[in-house]
């Protein structure tokens, strides 16, 4: 694999936010997330379950409640009162319509995606019509004192079921009027504490089911307002519920972390009469599960200690699908740091504010993994905080260390940095040309005299950098098929002559920086791209894809590479392929242009060219158990993956030179200790 002089950095203080929601689009392949920083992410199952957009947060933006309209559009609401629309293609709030209601706890769809339901803090349900451009109120259903915390249509879009606190109501939609009331405290005696409904859903078979405060779930007949079941999976509350389209299934979240699932079993073999019955625990959370969802092949959950777990019914899929995983997703499939690497410098991106490092440094050498003393300590040199509610979009700091850019939705930032010995000067840049909002991606020309931002509609404007603190654009680059996604990766070749842009339609263009014109369009592939980097040396295009597959697409001869042919033919290693995490970040070693460096989460590869292809009989080994063999075992498993584990979670990995890499971890338990105390619970033996 070669030695390498790391830094193992550790003092990213990333705490990603909370799972507040979650909505499964009905008959597709996408999941909504909204995080309780206001921030959306989009989920594609079909791209092996990339996160392949993302929303960035607001403070003054709660996010309550996610639901899917006709034609793939996401609405959400909150505790602002309003109904938003996302715009998925620019990645922004396209619009928002007052609820009328204060307020906003709870929104559905019908079945037809056709009309909102919003459950308000006044008690109220209100009806809102979806029309192209935006919702158009339609009118109020029946209103009755307390807030409505959860909400769900019937299947055939005749009844509304809302539930409160104490109380469980149900609508007739056409008249709007309040056909059952249910007082879901009742069955409880000697306990004078409210019952608060915290999720409830509509059968097709006139049940309603509810998950409530005192850790029930429990299935009502709505007409007769009797209880038919009731089931306590929980001590604490259960706080979210969610039913599978064939309405056989459901999962439950509980705040101690816990999640169950709920089947419709037959009573006895043979038998037509079917009950509801509790068959699968799962503890995949250390704190509240407050959103859960349920696709047709796995139980989906997201909890407040930031993870979104994916949990597959093995009855539902094939074996050694990528659906058969089970998927933990903490960290965001994009990267937050980047590297200065001729003044060792790391940049981190938070929310609302950047951090700008100083690597430390040894003197020392020593053997293979012996840690060095450290001569020189890490130094936090810069804070940059951003002004206002609008969270970061995108940050990035220039290779010689001089320059910092970042955006949010409506303000694009540039700052000049001056080193004088210890102390740092930061000056904004104060004429900054007028680009189109929001800015997406930003990337420094390798020589630091450019610098490309993305922006919408698939433009990139590339701005010249002159040394006495200005800018000015040079020219702005536009997708010839006029696509309205917004591009998400930037890559600029070290030569400075060509530019490779990826948008949401998965389409990566090719620009020219010596003629300001549209070079060629990369073979399109049928999966996100999640990686891109052009070789210093050979101007090859490597690209990582969303199912784990490579491409090296020669940019001078605007066709792939006989390696990469070499790879499609034979194929990659399954235990590669099977991998469930994307990559997420590409470098090379300009010393040894044969390798290429890549990472996950989980791992870091080093991918040597010269070596032939492992096929499925050879083992994809770590390195550190292949250093275990003996050395003629070592030989019979030499091939081009070299992959260390070692590392983890991984949020960054660059190579500054030839034998010195950087890698920037973020430990899950570190996480953990800056979140609030989980609900306390009994354990055996104390």
């Amino acid at each position: 694999m070669g030695e390498f002089e790391v830094h193992r950095v550790r003092f990213f203080g990333l705490v990603p936010a909370g799972v507040r929601c979650l909505a499964h689009q009905r008959r597709g392949a996408r999941l909504a997330l909204a995080r309780t920083d206001g921030a959306v992410e989009i989920y594609n199952f079909a791209a092996n379950y990339f996160q392949e957009k993302v929303i960035p947060g607001h403070s003054a933006r709660s996010v309550e409640a996610l639901c899917w309209a006709a034609g793939g559009r996401l609405f959400g609401a909150g505790l602002g009162g309003a109904i938003t629309e996302f715009d998925l293609a620019q990645l922004c709030a396209a619009g928002s319509v007052d609820g009328g209601g204060g307020p906003v706890w709870s929104m559905a769809a019908n079945s037809t995606g056709t009309q909102l339901a919003a459950g308000c803090e006044d008690g109220s349900v209100k009806l809102f019509q979806v029309v192209p451009g935006g919702i158009q109120f339609e009118r109020s259903l029946d209103r009755r004192m307390g807030r409505i915390l959860c909400l769900a249509w019937h299947p055939a879009d005749t009844h509304i079921v809302a539930g409160s606190v104490d109380v469980l109501r149900v609508f007739d939609v056409p008249s709007g009027q309040t056909l059952q009331r249910i007082m879901v405290s009742y069955q409880v005696q000697k306990v004078r504490r409210e019952c608060v409904v915290w999720g409830t859903a509509f059968l097709s078979s006139g049940a309603v089911v509810t998950a409530d405060s005192f850790g029930r779930v429990q299935f009502w007949d709505w007409e007769r307002g009797t209880l038919l079941q009731s089931h306590t999976v929980s001590t604490a509350a259960v706080l979210s519920l969610a039913v599978s389209e064939t309405e056989d299934s459901m999962v439950v979240g509980t705040s101690t972390g816990a999640t169950y699932q709920f089947q419709l079993l037959p009573v006895r073999t043979g038998s037509p009469e079917k009950r509801w019955v509790r068959t699968k625990p799962f503890q995949h959370h250390t704190h509240d599960v407050r959103a859960v969802a349920h696709s047709p092949t796995a139980l989906i959950s997201g909890g407040l200690d930031a993870q979104l777990v994916i949990r597959p019914l093995m009855e539902k899929v094939q074996k050694k699908s990528y659906d058969a995983v089970l998927r933990k997703f903490t960290f965001p499939h994009r990267r937050l740091v980047s590297c200065a690497r001729k003044a060792r410098l790391l940049l981190f991106q938070f929310s609302q504010h950047l951090e700008l490092w100083r690597l430390g440094s040894t003197d020392e050498t020593g053997k293979d993994g012996e840690v060095l003393p450290v001569c020189c300590m890490p130094e936090h040199l810069v804070q940059l905080k951003s002004k206002g509610p609008e969270h970061i979009y995108c940050s990035c700091v220039s290779p010689c260390g001089a320059w910092v850019a970042y955006a949010t939705a409506s303000r694009f930032h540039l700052y000049r940095l001056r080193y004088q010995g210890d102390s740092v000067s930061v000056t904004k840049v104060p004429k900054v040309p007028k680009l189109q909002l929001p800015v997406y991606q930003l990337q420094f020309a390798a020589d630091s005299s450019s610098l490309f931002v993305a922006s919408a509609w698939g433009s990139v404007h590339v701005l010249q950098l002159p040394e006495p603190g200005g800018c000015k654009r040079l020219h702005t680059f536009q997708p010839p098929s006029g696509s309205p996604e917004a591009v998400y990766l930037l890559a600029a070749s070290a030569d400075g002559h060509w530019l490779a842009a990826a948008g949401g339609d998965w389409v990566i263009h090719i620009y020219n920086l010596k003629c300001f014109k549209h070079h060629c369009t990369v073979p399109t592939y049928n999966c996100a791209v999640t990686a891109i980097a052009i070789h210093p040396l050979t101007n090859n295009l490597v690209i990582a894809y969303s199912d784990q597959q490579l491409f090296e697409f020669s940019i001078p001869e605007q066709q792939y590479t006989a390696w990469s042919r070499v790879v499609q033919s034979s194929g990659l290693h399954r235990l590669w392929l099977e991998r469930d995490s994307p990559i997420t970040h590409i470098a090379f070693n300009p010393k040894n242009p044969s390798h290429i460096l890549l990472h996950d989460v989980y791992m870091f590869c080093l991918l040597d060219k010269s070596l032939p292809l492992p096929d499925n009989s050879t083992l994809l080994m770590n390195q550190s158990t292949l250093k275990q063999l003996p050395e003629t075992a070592r030989q019979r498993q030499l091939h081009a993956f070299k992959i260390c584990k070692k590392f983890q979670p991984l949020l960054f990995a660059d190579l500054l030179d030839g034998t010195c890499l950087v890698m920037v971890e973020r430990p899950i338990m570190d996480i953990k200790t800056q979140l609030p105390p989980p609900v306390q619970q009994k354990k055996f033996g104390t």
